[in-house]
């Protein structure tokens, strides 16, 4: 079964939003995410992008869909209306499914938010976490499970500081 990654930006308290938005705006941490989440390992191959319904509402309109992948939106509403290139899922597992066996994905990354993270950690095909360590306690709302504790850090980069705030980015991986 071909693995997917999760990439999320959490403060302290794994906090990841707040009042349906993010509690934090960061233009290296934003141009991180494109990167990471647009940059197929393959040429040809474009990544796909997995988020809720209330992860997508909370991209800015003039933003969406997120350009260069392919986005999946995850709603048991069948009414939603979504743009005809935005796949819709009533579920991880199925949303899952079919991207897995398409040729023409590269990675799958799942931005968000909380109860698909929480789904998505303990699949035994989610591989790797690239986390956004933003430095502070924002009150936030919604939270990334700490389940993610059970992966190995593989890797930590220098803080940046940006605005006033300091983060720095992280890569887990599945032990074993």
């Amino acid at each position: 079964m071909p693995a997917f990654s999760i990439i999320a930006a959490v403060d302290d308290k794994l906090g990841i939003g707040k009042e349906g938005g993010l509690p934090w705006h960061l233009f290296g941490d934003l141009k991180y995410f494109k990167n990471m989440t647009t940059l197929a390992v393959l040429p040809g191959k474009q990544n796909a992008v997995v988020m809720g319904r209330k992860t997508w509402e909370s991209i800015p309109e003039k933003f969406r869909p997120l350009a260069g992948r392919l986005n999946v939106v995850l709603s048991r509403n069948e009414g939603i209306r979504l743009p005809a290139e935005v796949l819709r899922f009533s579920d991880l597992e199925r949303a899952l499914e079919c991207l897995q066996s398409r040729s023409d994905l590269g990675k799958i990354f799942i931005i968000g938010g909380a109860e698909i993270f929480e789904t998505a950690l303990i699949r035994p095909d989610c591989s790797e976490l690239f986390i956004t360590r933003v430095r502070g306690d924002f009150s936030c709302d919604r939270f990334l499970p700490d389940r993610f504790m059970d992966y190995q850090k593989r890797s930590q980069f220098q803080p940046v500081k940006e605005k006033g705030y300091v983060y720095h980015f992280e890569h887990y991986a599945r032990p074993g």
